[in-house]
């Protein structure tokens, strides 16, 4: 009964939660330390997953592990859950002898992933909130209180000031096509669920940023602390650095950054060094700023990428930091200099025609 309403869950929600991933690795490397068999450990951190879906791929890679497959053959046959990149790193870890070390360093960098996450949705979310608000509060003033004020100045024969007739068609506007705005806001919404993951709508929404400079920024150090973070992962596990920037491309999940990989890992396999490639690639210096290569260039001459990629991963986390906390410290005032411009247009808008009704009654 328990198995149906897993499956049944599995096809409405078919979402792995990076928390459970990075618990999931985590669990497994402690159990593996503690001389834990893996599928032991696999059916002891099932019970430890919020996810339905997750839960029952876990269970479909006992099975595998069972059929005496390896814990990465037995990866890549979920391909929906369970990355390229990491794979490699579990595959190097078994060739090595050192799979506990493998999960715990995957599961390391999955909450970095899941850290840096969450700082961008706290610091966006309280905008956010910030401008719903402020339309909430211009609705219920548009569509209830200008309609209750509106009969003063209806029986009246008064030229009523431009900004008072603006009010008023703006409240009758929204009064009038309500379904109409109701419904364009819908549309926008299913149009972005079901577009979301189209290569097309990625990429629009890829370029719509690269306008917006600090959005862009954030956006662009977040890419780079990833790209850093995982190099330095993959590195640790003695993948070779063709394979690994292949692996890397993959898990930026930018389809720019996965163009611009493409150029730079053909030029790496001729022999090309990966600084003189970034350069070629991205001449203006727009993805791959100049700070990020000096650094890279230090490893070229020290032949320590692993430890060069975990202080660039650190540098850029930084700026992610920084850059976010400009962004909140900008919008809070833009949203209240957009409340107060409402304000008075609404007080003046009403004071002055409720003036010009009285100067002609008297």
């Amino acid at each position: 009964m328990e198995n149906n309403n897993i499956n049944t869950e599995t096809i409405l929600i078919k979402k792995v939660w990076l928390i459970d991933k990075y618990n999931f690795y985590e669990y497994i490397s402690v159990m593996l330390d503690g001389w834990v068999w893996v599928t032991e450990s696999l059916e002891s951190v099932n019970s430890k997953i919020s996810s339905p879906y997750f839960k029952s791929k876990i269970v479909e890679l006992i099975t595998y592990i069972s059929s005496w497959d390896s814990f990465s053959k037995s990866m890549k046959k979920i391909p929906s859950i369970f990355q390229s990149s990491e794979i490699s790193i579990i595959e190097a870890g078994e060739s090595t002898w050192q799979l506990a070390k493998a999960l715990m360093k995957l599961s390391e960098d999955l909450k970095k992933i899941h850290d840096l996450k969450n700082k961008i949705k706290t610091a966006l979310t309280y905008p956010l909130i910030i401008f719903l608000f402020l339309f909430l509060a211009l609705s219920i003033v548009l569509t209830y209180v200008i309609p209750s004020i509106k009969p003063l100045f209806a029986d009246s024969w008064v030229e009523l000031p431009f900004a008072t007739k603006a009010l008023l068609a703006t409240s009758d506007f929204m009064i009038n096509n309500v379904w109409f705005i109701f419904l364009f806001i819908a549309s926008v919404i299913v149009f972005f669920i079901w577009y979301k993951n189209t290569k097309t709508w990625r990429l629009s929404i890829e370029w719509f940023l690269f306008d917006l400079p600090l959005i862009w920024k954030i956006y662009k150090n977040y890419i780079l602390a990833n790209i850093s973070s995982n190099l330095a992962t993959l590195i640790w596990s003695w993948i070779n650095i063709v394979k690994a920037l292949n692996l890397v491309s993959k898990s930026t999940n930018s389809l720019i950054y996965m163009d611009l990989f493409d150029d730079i890992i053909m030029k790496v396999s001729k022999w090309w060094g990966i600084v003189k490639s970034i350069e070629e690639v991205d001449i203006q210096k727009e993805y791959f700023p100049s700070d990020y290569l000096q650094m890279l260039s230090v490893w070229e001459k020290t032949a320590n990428l692993e430890n060069i990629c975990l202080k660039i991963n650190k540098q850029y986390e930084k700026e992610v930091d920084y850059s976010l906390a400009r962004l909140t410290k900008w919008i809070e005032p833009i949203a209240i200099l957009f409340a107060w411009v409402f304000v008075l247009w609404f007080a003046f808008a009403i004071f002055w025609a409720i003036l010009k009704v009285t100067q002609t009654v008297s």
